[in-house]
């Protein structure tokens, strides 16, 4: 087999970390074996060895999901599918909030051969109508939070099946029926597991599907990377309808055999007596949340002193904030990055502190990685330090868009490189880092500029909490620089005009001095807040270019 750029983390017998970087063509050994290689294996490993091991733990109810019950669970869900004429391989859709039984749902669903369709909860209703309608949908698990955008959504969707309103908080949902046995199939390592669909910024959402060969790949990378053990338990209150909530906190500890505190919603004045209470041991984190938290009362640093690490990802971390985080808290955060198409995990910062790059997500995880010219892609990749289109390959990259073969052709190169629309480079130590989109890079006057550079500058400011630099048409340029800017609380009276104005006067003198003047935002926009997908991640694309008042 042969490895394009790759760079493997190889770990001493003491624990420390040194990286070693192969040139292009260079052979390399195929990446380790999953922990398991179906869902549905590791449900019956866990059933057999731990089933009255704690796996989910509600910390608003003090609720508790086993490893047994979940495996009960998948049998009685099974049944009840079975009596509906819904086979192993059709797709059943959640659109419900975090909770005990979405979970269970969601594994046990995966463990019995279905496809799980998670629908994004603050999709639009035309999205939701459309989604429902492509993916085949044949079965829907809701909450009555949600009925109301279904109301509204399934006059528009041509098929019909069957809508299921549940409580996602439940202990059971099938405890009271009396279904008999229904037939078991196996479950293959090239079965679909999860349709996931993106979230259709600039169009109508593409769905990536998932096998579980796939899946399993991701997870047990993300495990081995986090030197996971049945003792870890991870906090996380990333939504159950985003890859990240999916693999990383979902996934990752139901193969290592560890467990999850998943509170229903993120809450900066909860989020460490939850930490403490249920005996964390790591956090699984976004920019968003670290900015809250940053914002937040400090905890009392005795009482995380548990907490092994924390995992950022779903979106760039500043690192201004990953500093000040670090500082505040004394908890190492070990950057990542994810994407939908590769089942979440693709690069990750190695484990020892000292081998961290701040600024960068970090090494190839269980993937090949590249940077090529986006013009040509059959090329060879790009020479260290020069940036380019990222490009990955590996275990865990989908096999393709649902009922979308010319996406697929486009996405996916003849040769199996799935083509990232990322911009970025990598170091001579082989980590990769990422300067934006090719469809969100500014070009300005014929200069490539990445908006991130604009946003680093902006976000040493002391009075900017979050920023987001768009292009915007300019007759003269063809592109001029807009910056989004939150600004902290008290930082200047944005209810007067004087103050808005000196707010902008002193953002425009903070870019001139960090950045030059061509680099320099022409406009500013002073907002509340930033648009933002169910991860926290900035959506640049929806940034109000023309809005001028605070919102």
């Amino acid at each position: 087999r042969v490895k394009t750029n790759f760079s493997r983390l190889i770990l001493s017998d003491t624990g420390a970390a040194r990286l070693s970087v192969r040139s292009e063509g260079e052979a390399e050994e195929p990446p380790p074996e999953p922990l398991f290689d179906t869902v549905s294996a590791a449900l019956r490993s866990h059933a057999a060895r731990r089933s009255k091991q704690t796996y989910l733990i509600a910390p608003e109810t003090g609720r508790r999901l086993t490893y047994g019950a979940i495996a009960r669970e998948a049998q009685l869900l099974h049944r009840y599918l079975h009596a509906q004429g819904i086979k192993p391989g059709a797709h059943v859709a959640l659109y419900l909030p975090n909770g005990l039984q979405t979970t269970t749902l969601f594994l046990a669903a995966m463990a019995m051969g279905y496809v799980i369709v998670p629908l994004n909860l603050v999709a639009q209703p035309s999205q939701l109508a459309y989604v429902l309608d492509h993916c085949d949908c044949a079965i829907l698990f809701t909450a009555r939070e949600q009925e109301a955008a279904l109301t509204e959504a399934l006059p528009h969707v041509a098929r019909r099946f069957p809508v299921i309103v549940i409580d996602a908080d439940a202990p059971s949902l099938f405890i009271a029926l009396n279904l008999p046995p229904a037939p078991t199939g196996i479950v293959r390592v090239s079965d679909a597991a999860l349709l996931m669909y993106t979230s259709g910024t600039t169009g109508q959402p593409k769905g990536a599907l998932l096998t579980h060969a796939n899946l399993c790949a991701a997870a047990s990378s993300v495990a081995r990377w986090h030197r996971l053990t049945p003792e870890d338990r991870v906090l996380s209150s990333l939504p159950l309808y985003h890859i990240n909530g999916q693999v990383i906190v979902t996934l990752t500890p139901f193969l290592s055999g560890g467990s999850v505190i998943a509170p229903r919603k993120f809450s900066a004045s909860t989020w460490w007596s939850q930490a403490e209470e249920h005996r964390a041991t790591w956090i699984n984190l976004v920019p968003t949340i670290i900015a809250y938290l940053l914002n937040a009362a400090a905890p009392d640093f005795k009482r995380i002193s548990r907490i092994r690490f924390a995992r950022s990802a779903s979106a760039p971390l500043p690192p201004e904030h990953h500093r000040a985080f670090e500082a505040a808290f004394g908890i190492g955060v070990i950057e990542a990055m994810g994407m939908t198409e590769c089942a979440s995990i693709v690069f990750c910062n190695p484990q020892a502190e000292g081998a961290r790059k701040i600024g960068s997500p970090g090494v190839p995880c269980g993937v090949e990685a590249k940077v090529v010219d986006p013009q040509d892609t059959s090329a060879s990749a790009l020479p260290d330090g020069v940036a380019g289109e990222l490009l990955l390959r590996g275990p865990n990259v989908m096999p393709g868009y649902y009922k979308a073969p010319k996406k697929t052709a486009d996405a996916i190169t003849p040769d199996g490189w799935l083509r990232t629309g990322d911009l970025g480079f990598r170091d001579a130590d082989g980590f990769y880092f990422i300067t934006g989109r090719l469809k969100e890079l500014i070009i300005k006057g014929g200069e490539n500029i990445a908006p991130r550079e604009i946003d680093e500058a902006l976000l040493k400011h002391p009075a900017v909490f979050e920023a987001a630099a768009v292009g915007v048409p300019d007759s003269n340029y063809g592109q001029e620089i807009l910056a989004a800017v939150v600004l902290r609380e008290g930082a200047f009276d944005l209810a007067l005009p004087e103050g808005r104005a000196a707010a902008e006067v002193a953002l425009r003198e903070h870019c001139l001095h960090t950045l030059g003047k061509y680099k320099t935002p022409r406009f500013f926009r002073l907002l509340s807040e930033l648009p933002k997908g169910p991860s926290g991640k900035i959506q640049r694309m929806n940034v109000p270019v023309r809005k001028t008042q605070r919102s």
